[in-house]
């Protein structure tokens, strides 16, 4: 990855975080966007769980949601508790939309209902999502599975882990972040590029040394991901018959 692609990233992070108008403002707005509970759930193993039915899911309430009437039905896939995350991303080259998930075991036809709609609307980094951006859309599912404490910032490895930092700040304040397995190699990045990313994402403002680097507790696990674009979603919804969606292409 090349060192001005590198900074740019860099850039739109700090300029995503400085949109608070304050440290602990953005405290608040990062803890309402990713949820962490007192310990993880990892007991459900590395079982196929993600199924393409979430992702049509997701699309069916958020379509619902802006073009105002009654949401999906309960869904087919199953119901199990697990933590989660949805993303959308927008256009050809896929630029970030919204994503945002808990840490938090949910049932997921609640869970994804809720972040389908979160993710959308709530990510402080970006507007709302349109009416008229729905069929430029797509979104993905990723259950969470597998959390485990690291032995160091990096006993983890690229395109395999998802990684949650948790670290004080230069003023001694307690932060989180986290990435999804993808985001790093999505990015191009290496271990230190990605760490030193997730720092600054977290709100670390001071230069970033090694000692740092080696303070930070670091959880790993590992992700089951699922996307799909909104031509597959309407594709779907003309073979079972769906009329719903006003939405113009």
């Amino acid at each position: 990855m090349s060192n001005s692609h590198y900074n740019n990233y860099q850039q739109q992070q700090q300029q995503a975080q400085h949109s608070s108008s304050n440290g602990d403002e953005y405290q608040h707005q990062h803890q309402q966007m990713v949820h962490h509970p007192q310990r993880y759930m990892n007991g459900h193993g590395m079982k196929t769980v993600a199924v393409p039915d979430m992702c049509l899911f997701c699309f069916e309430v958020l379509d619902c949601e802006l073009n105002n009437i009654d949401g999906p039905g309960v869904p087919m896939f199953s119901n199990d508790a697990y933590p989660l995350f949805v993303t959308w991303k927008i256009g050809r080259d896929k630029r970030l939309r919204g994503c945002i998930g808990t840490f938090s075991a949910m049932e997921l036809h609640n869970g994804l209902r809720e972040y389908a709609l979160t993710s959308a609307f709530k990510d402080s980094r970006f507007a709302p999502i349109s009416r008229e951006e729905l069929p430029r859309l797509t979104v993905s599912v990723s259950i969470l599975q597998n959390f485990e404490e690291a032995q160091g910032h990096l006993d983890w490895q690229l395109g395999v882990h998802g990684i949650r930092i948790e670290f004080l700040t230069e003023r001694g304040c307690k932060r989180t972040a986290t990435y999804l397995p993808q985001v790093a190699t999505e990015q191009g990045w290496d271990q230190l590029q990605t760490i030193d990313s997730l720092l600054r994402k977290g709100g670390y403002r001071a230069a970033i040394t090694q000692e740092m680097r080696k303070s930070i507790k670091l959880t790993r696990y590992r992700s089951q991901e699922i996307q799909m674009q909104y031509k597959e979603y309407r594709e779907h919804l003309e073979r079972r018959g769906v009329q719903f969606g006003k939405v113009q292409c």
